[in-house]
C-alpha cells in the first residue's frame, strides 16, 4: 500500500512539474499564422500549421493563434488594444507581406527610434514591440520576416489574385521590408528568423509548376518559374493554376504547405530552445 502510495505521489510531482514548467507563446501574425487553426480554408490542401509542428517537438509550450488574415503590421498596430493579446512567456510577430501587397510606406529606422506611429511599416513594428514588451517585460520575442511569394491564386477565390515578389509594389521590394525586420531585430536585439533568404523558400521552390493555358495551342501546360511570369489565367474560365501535383514549400504561391510549416517550424524551434 506504501509502495502504491508513493508511486501516485511520484506521478503527481512529475505532472505538476510539468504544468509548472509549461510556456505560453502567442503568436502574432497573418493569415500564414490564423489557417494554422482553420485548415479547411486550405481546402485540406494543409494538414498542419507551423505552430503545431512546435508544440509537437517542444511539448512543454502551448500557443496562442492571433493571426489575422489579410492584416497588415500597420493594422495591427492601430488595433492592439483590442485584440486582446495576453501576457506570454513567448512572442512572436510574423509580419510584412500584406504590408508590401498593400503598399504600405515601409519608412526609416527613425520612425522606429522616435516612435512616430503606424503610418509606416516601421512605426507599426515599434508600436508592437513596445506593446508586447508592456504586456510582459520580461518575455522572448522572436521577429519572422516575410518569405518570398510567387503568384498567389486564392483556392476558394480564384479572383483574389496577387503577383509574386519578383517584382516591386508600390515601387518597394518585399526584401525592402525583410531588411526593416532585420534592423529592427539589431535594433531591439531581438532574434529574426530570416525566411526570406533561405535556399529552401526559395521562389522556384515555392510550387512546382503553374498550370496555364499555352496561348500557342490553346491547351493547358505545366510552367516551372519563371517561364510562367506574364502569362495569362482567367479565373472565369481557366481551372485553378496550383493541381495538387504543384505544390512545393506552398499549396497556393504563398501560403505554406505541410512542407513548409515543418520546414518553418524546424528553424523556429532551435531559437525557442536558446530561451532556455
Amino acid at each position: 500500500m506504501k509502495t502504491i502510495f508513493r508511486i501516485a505521489v511520484f506521478l503527481w510531482l512529475g505532472l505538476s512539474s510539468l504544468t509548472a514548467q509549461q510556456k505560453t507563446w502567442v503568436a502574432l501574425g497573418d493569415s500564414i499564422t490564423y489557417l494554422n487553426d482553420h485548415l479547411d480554408e486550405t481546402a485540406h490542401r494543409v494538414s498542419v500549421g507551423y505552430m503545431s509542428c512546435v508544440v509537437k517537438k517542444r511539448s512543454d509550450l502551448k500557443y496562442i493563434n492571433h493571426g489575422y488574415n489579410g492584416w497588415t503590421a500597420i493594422r495591427v498596430a492601430e488595433n492592439f488594444e483590442q485584440l486582446n493579446i495576453p501576457k506570454a512567456d513567448y512572442y512572436t510577430v510574423f509580419l510584412g507581406t500584406n504590408d508590401w501587397w498593400a503598399g504600405n510606406a515601409i519608412g526609416t529606422l527613425d520612425d522606429y527610434r522616435a516612435a512616430r506611429g503606424t503610418t509606416t511599416f516601421f512605426g507599426a513594428l515599434q508600436k508592437i514591440i513596445a506593446a508586447l514588451k508592456t504586456l510582459h517585460p520580461q518575455a522572448k520575442i522572436v521577429l519572422i520576416t516575410p518569405m518570398q511569394r510567387t503568384d498567389f491564386v486564392y483556392i476558394n477565390n480564384f479572383k483574389n489574385i496577387a503577383y509574386g515578389s519578383y517584382q516591386p509594389k508600390n515601387n518597394q521590394s518585399l526584401e525592402a521590408f525583410v531588411r526593416a525586420v532585420q534592423a529592427v531585430g539589431r535594433e531591439e536585439n531581438i532574434p529574426v528568423l530570416d525566411l526570406y533568404h533561405q535556399n529552401a523558400l526559395r521562389m522556384e521552390k515555392l510550387v512546382r509548376f503553374k498550370r496555364l493555358i499555352d496561348p500557342s495551342t490553346g491547351k493547358l501546360k505545366d510552367y516551372k518559374y519563371p517561364n510562367y511570369l506574364g502569362l495569362p489565367f482567367r479565373p472565369e474560365t481557366d481551372p485553378y493554376p496550383y493541381p495538387l501535383k504543384a505544390i512545393g514549400m506552398t499549396y497556393d504561391g504563398l501560403h505554406p504547405s505541410d512542407q513548409g510549416n515543418r520546414w518553418i517550424a524546424k528553424k523556429l524551434i532551435p531559437i525557442f530552445n536558446r530561451f532556455n
